[in-house]
């Protein structure tokens, strides 16, 4: 029997008909998610607190969320954005109910122009080929970039155990792409090329940004 094609493969299926009960569903989660991370920051031990405090939990959040919704690509783009305006504005709200007073507008806007990115490489994990190859750069670069970050500039005040721990998750997450979804050459050097791209890329571009939170 014949492998399902793209459409009659339930992994390519929306898990909504309606875009707007998808956004909803995005909405209403990350919002939920960003209050938890607040909470988190209140329970998690030092070794972990980095994990309720780091671009790449709140990464790991939507993609997991895009990915149980599974949107087509221009929607997996907006809900990106979506999703994460709204864990940072969840975040916030918790924060405020614990009476601490947060300016959001800065991450607010990070989450806005990077979450179209994030949410076109979370749809493209379903795919193979190149646009896996490009999908799991991109995730893999943003944690592994952050995982250095961690471990060299905000050394003196973070463990060093969440940024070990989220580095090999990372490659971890890259070797299980290119065991299941990325296969031959061109794709394989995409891949580790395209990593090794957004690692240099976002080291310096998060610890500008950063510099004004």
């Amino acid at each position: 029997m014949s492998e399902p094609t793209m459409r009659q493969n339930p992994l390519y299926e929306n898990r909504f008909d309606d875009p707007a009960v998808a956004a909803l569903v995005v909405a209403v989660l990350s919002f939920v998610l960003g209050g938890l991370t607040a909470y988190a920051q209140t329970v998690l031990p030092y070794s972990m607190f980095s994990l309720a405090n780091s671009a790449n939990g709140w990464t790991a959040l939507m993609v997991v969320l895009l990915l149980w919704v599974r949107p087509g690509v221009r929607l997996a783009a907006v809900l990106g954005s979506v999703s994460g305006v709204l864990l940072m504005l969840g975040y916030t709200a918790a924060l405020a109910l614990y009476g601490h007073a947060y300016d959001p507008l800065l991450w607010t806007l990070s989450g806005a122009v990077a979450g179209p990115f994030i949410g076109v490489a979370a749809a493209w994990l379903r795919e193979r080929g190149g646009r896996a190859a490009l999908g799991t750069a991109a995730l893999t670069g943003v944690t592994i970039g952050e995982s250095l970050y961690g471990l060299t500039a905000v050394s003196q005040s973070t463990s060093p155990v969440y940024w070990t721990v989220s580095g090999l998750a990372g490659l971890l997450f890259l070797l299980g792409m290119l065991a299941r979804r990325i296969r031959g050459r061109a794709p394989l050097v995409l891949t580790l090329a395209g990593t090794a791209a957004v690692v240099v890329v976002f080291i310096p571009v998060f610890g500008t940004v950063g510099t004004y939170a």
